[in-house]
């Protein structure tokens, strides 16, 4: 029975005309890179677990796909663990015989029946992907049998069986593979894992190239992602990020441009009127500390970043689980009806934020940025200050960034990023600041499809095909076709012959269907004449030219 073919949940197959409009869409972004200055790098499509794990926090950390290691663990360990049954035996036996003494057979069968099920079903399972040598086995095991069997009450001369034996040995492997640590059993079963963002990747890049790197160092990236989320609208499972930053400086002016840059590219894009939502996470660590709840930031900052999606109420409701009080809550109340524009706001929280040096620190950053922004002007997007903005990554440290589409089309976040002042201490470079905004290219693209926004020339392929009316014909055919090719027209000859009328219709309707504006009807009268018959597909007019006259319309 033939298979059924399918992907992946939260993966997609895209057509010619899906890759042209994603290609103008990362070309237009890639333009804008290089415009301000960023240089283009590119990181493996997977890293060492250590490297993402712990950065994202603990929701991004579950949605980080985990590659699992490679090789025979499987019949290593069914090879192993026949041994060790074989060999523990042979080790209890011996030690009771020295020892003139054996478990309580009504004990050992009732710890089985509690634990040995549900504890080494599970430890069985980890022992497959581990490939530990039966030697290694015994020689940690050896201590805990000996343990295992001195806290036994002891019964006199009753003697085990092999079986009998086995099962012990069984229940002692359970009960030490259940104590290990999770995190030293995933880094058994899985050393590797797709990368979640670019943010990461490029700040190990960074101090494992730091010695060849000039400082600061601007890049951009532009290549796939994978998280393992609910697919769903706007939300994929494999996705690309096109991201630009900059590290090795502390300078504002760094956050300034990047306002600029996502106003360039919308610009550019024909996406007028997008929305750059501004926040700083010592503003969101200033409120934290004003309501008592610094030890509860994470907690904080990630149900007030759902304001905008579940409501006033439940956010409230959300933080009352987490702990925060009554009061702290009451005194958030102000941030739940600030509006106005962009320095009414700044006013308003430097009065909730007076008792805070950090939250007023974030608030003279914030300043300096829409300060500069109002001198210099943008094109057609908004700067708006949004102090729920909190973004979910545990690494931001200063301003915030987070693009929505233009007002009416409902869609999430089109870019986003922010400041990070240590990331890259975390693999050894301190004191190494950096900022960095992301395209969302794959909610982009939807967002203009929705608004009609791609030119209808980006998914125009081949500009003429030549119908193939015979050997001869589609040999001075091709010869043509080489020739506009080489003058950066785009043709094509139809590969098989047409030896009827319904043949060469049908060749015409691959025109058709290929949105192909031009044919050319080289017969057996065109070909004695070295004549060209070129027909627009759109209006239906035909013209016979020689092959400059049609070099010339085709250009």
């Amino acid at each position: 029975m033939a298979q059924k073919p399918s992907i992946p949940k939260g993966t997609r197959d895209f057509n010619a005309s899906d890759v042209a409009k994603r290609t103008y869409i990362m070309e237009t972004i890639k333009e804008q890179f290089q415009i301000y200055g960023f240089q283009p790098i590119e990181t493996p499509s997977f890293e060492n677990s250590d490297t993402l794990m712990g950065k994202y926090g603990d929701e991004g950390d579950r949605l980080i796909f985990k590659i699992l290691n490679s090789g025979d663990y499987l019949d290593d360990f069914i090879n192993s663990i026949n041994s060790f049954n074989i060999n523990s035996s042979l080790i209890l036996q011996e030690y009771c015989k020295q020892n003139s003494i054996f478990p309580n057979k009504e004990i050992v069968e009732s710890e089985l029946e509690k634990d040995f099920i549900k504890a080494s079903s599970v430890a069985q399972k980890y022992l497959i992907n581990l490939g530990i040598s039966k030697e290694k086995f015994i020689s940690d095991l050896l201590p805990l049998i000996l343990s295992f069997y001195k806290v036994i009450p002891i019964d006199d001369l009753i003697k085990f069986s092999e079986k009998e034996l086995i099962e012990c040995s069984n229940y002692i492997v359970g009960s030490f593979f259940n104590k290990l640590k999770p995190e030293y059993l995933t880094k058994w079963l899985s050393e590797k894992a797709l990368r979640y963002d670019l943010t990461v990747p490029f700040a190990r890049y960074v101090v494992q190239h730091q010695n060849d790197i000039e400082f600061p160092f601007k890049r951009y990236q532009i290549q796939p992602v994978w998280r393992a989320d609910r697919p769903q609208k706007g939300r994929f499972r494999e996705f690309y990020q096109c991201d630009a930053d900059v590290v090795g400086s502390k300078s504002l002016f760094q956050e300034v441009e990047f306002v600029q840059l996502y106003d360039a590219v919308f610009s550019a894009l024909k996406l007028e009127g997008v929305t750059i939502k501004i926040n700083n996470r010592k503003i969101l660590s200033g409120i934290a500390e004003v309501i008592g709840a610094q030890d509860k930031l994470i907690d904080f900052t990630v149900a007030l970043d759902k304001l905008d999606k579940i409501g006033e109420d439940k956010v409230k409701e959300e933080m009352r689980g987490k702990g925060i009080s009554e009061d702290g809550i009451t005194k958030l109340q102000p941030l739940f009806t600030l509006k106005g524009e962009f320095g009414e706001q700044i006013e308003s929280l430097k009065s909730i934020l007076s008792a805070s040096e950090i939250g007023l620190k974030g608030i003279e950053e914030l300043e300096f940025i829409n300060t500069a922004i109002s001198n210099l002007e943008l094109k057609t997007a908004i700067l708006q200050l949004d102090v729920t903005l909190a973004r979910g990554l545990n690494y931001y440290t200063g301003a915030i960034f987070e693009v929505s589409a233009p007002h009416g089309v409902k869609m999430g976040s089109i870019g986003g990023g922010g400041r990070y002042d240590d990331l890259t201490g975390i693999f050894g470079l301190k004191d190494m600041s950096g900022v960095g905004i992301s395209f969302g290219l794959d909610r982009i693209y939807l967002v203009l499809e929705e608004l009609n926004l791609f030119p209808s020339t980006i998914t125009e392929s081949t500009k003429v095909l030549f119908i193939n009316f015979g050997q001869d014909e589609a040999m001075f055919s091709l010869n043509a076709v080489t020739k506009l090719r080489q003058a950066q027209v785009k043709a094509e000859l139809f590969p098989d012959a047409a030896v009827s009328g319904k043949q060469r219709k049908k060749q015409m309707n691959y025109a058709n269907r290929r949105n192909i504006p031009f044919v050319v009807i080289m017969g057996e009268e065109e070909l004695k004449s070295e004549m060209y018959t070129l027909k627009n597909m759109v209006s239906g007019e035909q013209q016979t030219v020689n092959f400059d006259q049609l070099l010339s319309l085709l250009k």
